[in-house]
């Protein structure tokens, strides 16, 4: 029983990291996206 608790929490330890981590370069993206967006409108001017 107790060889399981910790496989659960070590388990769910390993699943917020990985939210973290996907949320990072989902941000990452988004600004890369952004940089992109603005190089192109100062292209256009």
């Amino acid at each position: 029983m107790r060889k399981m608790i910790v496989f659960a929490v070590a388990a769910a330890a390993l699943l917020v990291g990985a939210c973290n981590t996907v949320a990072g370069a989902g941000k990452d993206v988004t600004s890369v996206g952004k940089a992109v967006t603005n190089t192109a409108n100062d292209a256009k001017k």
